[in-house]
């Protein structure tokens, strides 16, 4: 059986005393182990880290932005073993693969163009002879841990822009899915970056809290469920350090009576049902306003959900794959029983789901639920499965407040063509990120990514320039140069006490 290991600086992280398991979700068959590490194999890589960041910090940005233009080339280079690896131990079809990675590049592109974006202020004669400039350093060594959900994409959110700033970077990513996030480190050494400036470890909770607690590790970003994020953050923010932390999603579509179905059906196909559901960003909730439009939708999901092919990862044809693991597949089951419990009508069930060849695999079908109503559990949280959700409005202001009162605020999207309506939607809704048309507003990587409510914690949102803030400090300085006279007349003085 292969075996995974960490990627830090001197090899191996030493004899492991426990491992996880590493599934083929499309076969429900083990097809590695990856060894949890401890306090000690931390402690080796942030002593690595350590050794290796200053010398990096120091570099100049034209040469960080020249090993992340190599990185990418790297990663391009070797996109079809990144993307057939991903979709082995995830389950994503090859194509959603391919984009986990590709979304991951985006950023790398931004962080490419870090010594535009690395410039700070300044203002010539703030006083008398007096200047003020302002410079942004690196933290030191920062850590980001990881959700199974996209082991490329997301951990290159975060590394990217903080190594490109300078610090180096400790990747703690998911146990399910882990052989991606250490490729990527092997492929950021050979990309030029000096050793210890990016490492992997593994583990469950013990490192996660390991890295929580490590008095040299200064920021933590993290994404994953909206529980653990908030015991990360405040644990995090305890013990002294800067945290952002995503949470969960409920994301809904709101259909007003003007919108194109068709394109609507078509959106909500790849939205809802995409990746097997497992997206933060994924719309597991369609809001059609009116009955009729509530009526005309439901008819024409019917039979586009019945035309889905779910498949094997390396099925070209497949529309998804099979979810991560049996506990997660038991989970979404779970949730579609629930519904069925609490009174929603379930109209497409694809519980019992079972792929001729792969009886073993973790595969759900897609479900579709009507007459949800907001009181409902399975309403309220995350399914994060391919099931979607009709939660029927009469009119336009109850389809507002259904998402901007719910616990979760990562994204909504809108479809209407109506200007007005969208244009008012956008600007009332209690969302941070939000689709007029567009069913899966994640935004292009030199925008910001990040929810409100309880889909994030802290204060700073991920990659664009809001990533370059939450990774660095801010030295603001204030400089006067004497112009030689010795008599005093020319004291400094602060200009506000002048």
């Amino acid at each position: 059986m292969r075996d995974i290991d960490h990627h830090i600086v001197g090899g191996p992280g030493g004899s492991a005393s426990r491992f996880g398991e590493v599934f083929d979700p499309n076969s429900g068959q083990v097809q590695a182990r990856v060894a949890f590490g401890d306090r000690a194999a931390l402690d080796r890589a942030v002593a690595a880290a350590q050794q290796a960041q200053p010398g990096w910090a120091a570099t100049n940005p034209q040469r960080r932005a020249r090993v992340m233009f190599r990185f990418k080339e790297l990663v391009e280079a070797n996109l079809e073993e990144l993307a057939h690896l991903l979709a082995s131990e995830h389950g994503k079809v090859i194509a959603d693969a391919r984009g986990d990675v590709q979304r991951g590049l985006d950023v790398i592109e931004f962080a490419c163009g870090i010594p535009h974006a690395l410039k700070g202020e300044y203002t010539y004669g703030a006083g008398p002879g007096i200047d003020v400039y302002s410079m942004r350093q690196p933290l030191g060594v920062v850590a980001g841990i990881t959700p199974f959900n996209f082991p490329a994409m997301i951990p290159m959110w975060m590394f990217g822009v903080a190594i490109a700033v300078g610090n180096a970077f400790i990747l703690k990513p998911s146990e399910r899915d882990p052989s991606v996030p250490v490729r990527l480190g092997e492929l950021m050494v050979e990309a030029g970056a000096p050793e210890g400036i990016l490492q992997v470890v593994h583990g469950d909770k013990e490192m996660v809290d390991a890295i929580l607690d490590h008095p040299a590790i200064s920021a933590v970003s993290f994404v994953g469920s909206s529980d653990i994020a908030h015991y990360v953050y405040r644990r995090g923010v305890e013990n002294g350090k800067r945290v952002q932390a995503m949470g969960g999603a409920k994301n809904h579509g709101i259909v007003m009576p003007d919108a194109d179905l068709d394109q609507v059906v078509k959106d909500l196909s790849g939205a809802a049902f995409g990746s097997a559901g497992e997206r933060c960003m994924a719309l597991p909730v369609v809001v059609p306003v009116g009955e009729k439009t509530a009526n005309e939708l439901r008819e024409a999901l019917i039979p586009a959900m019945a035309a889905l092919r779910v498949g094997v990862s390396t099925d070209p044809d497949a529309h998804y794959g099979p979810v991560v693991n049996a506990a997660h597949k038991q989970r979404v089951e779970n949730w579609i029983q629930t519904g069925v419990d609490e009174g929603a009508e379930l109209v497409v069930d694809g519980r019992n789901f079972s792929l001729q060849g792969h009886e073993g695999g973790f595969f759900v079908g897609p479900s579709l639920f009507d007459h949800v109503k907001p009181t409902m559990q399975s309403y309220k949280e995350e399914i994060f499965g391919p099931v979607l959700q009709i939660v029927r409005a009469p009119d336009f202001e109850t389809a507002l407040r259904l998402p901007s009162e719910h616990q979760y605020g990562n994204g909504v999207a809108i479809f209407t063509r109506n200007g007005h309506a969208a244009r008012e939607f956008a600007a009332r809704v209690n969302v941070g990120m939000v689709g007029i048309n567009v069913p899966i507003p994640v935004p292009v990587a030199y925008h910001t990514f990040g929810g409100w409510k309880r889909s994030a914690f802290g204060d700073i949102n991920q990659h664009g320039m809001e990533g370059v803030r939450f990774w660095t400090k801010t030295k603001t300085i204030t400089q006067r140069w004497p112009d030689g006279s010795v008599t005093g007349e020319n004291a400094f003085v602060i200009p506000t006490m002048g």
